[in-house]
């Protein structure tokens, strides 16, 4: 079945990739991205008219990776970025209000990283009491989500397994041949 574009001719559509979080007070923008088992967190303040979106692979960094590490590929960080991008553009944290996507389960030989990433999320924004208003989470199904930003409208249809995004092997950073003392 076809679906209508939510956005118009006169828009501009930005893709949030994975470790990504973006933010926009322009009427015309929309943010989309495509998820497996990550998840897209879409934040908006309905008074200022400004939103944004992140894209996260994981929820927070293992204990055992040491103290102060960031890494955008995380919640813990890329949920900060976002609500200080949208600060940044005259968002009230106390007006903004959440959609949740993704977080699916898509191969069942893994571990539930959807599960615990939808977890993370919604346990995150409870603590810094911000409201979810709609969420698509869990499930075995990839995601496409559509997002304005201003209007805080969002979209989000199912998409065809060989769409969906690949888990992705993480290698530990080459540190060099440097000698910290």
């Amino acid at each position: 079945m076809f679906h209508k574009p939510i956005i118009g001719a006169d828009s501009r559509r930005v893709t949030v990739m994975q470790g990504q979080a973006r933010a926009s007070n322009e009427p015309g923008v929309s943010f989309t991205t495509v998820l497996g088992s990550c998840i897209a967190t879409c934040l908006y303040d309905p008074i200022a008219m400004v939103g944004g979106m992140n894209h996260f692979l994981l929820s927070e960094p293992p204990r055992s990776s040491g103290q102060g590490v960031l890494d955008e590929h995380y919640g813990a960080y890329l949920m900060e970025v976002l609500i200080n991008e949208m600060l940044g553009l005259g968002a009230s944290k106390a007006r903004m209000k959440a959609h949740l996507y993704g977080g699916a389960n898509m191969h069942r030989a893994m571990l539930k990283i959807g599960t615990a990433n939808g977890a993370f999320a919604k346990s995150f924004l409870e603590r810094e009491r911000i409201p979810v208003m709609h969420a698509d989470l869990g499930g075995t199904d990839a995601r496409r989500v559509e997002f304005l930003p201003t209007l805080g409208k969002a979209r989000c249809r199912s998409v065809a397994e060989q769409m969906a995004p690949q888990p992705v092997e993480r290698r530990p950073r080459d540190t060099g041949d440097v000698e910290l003392f």
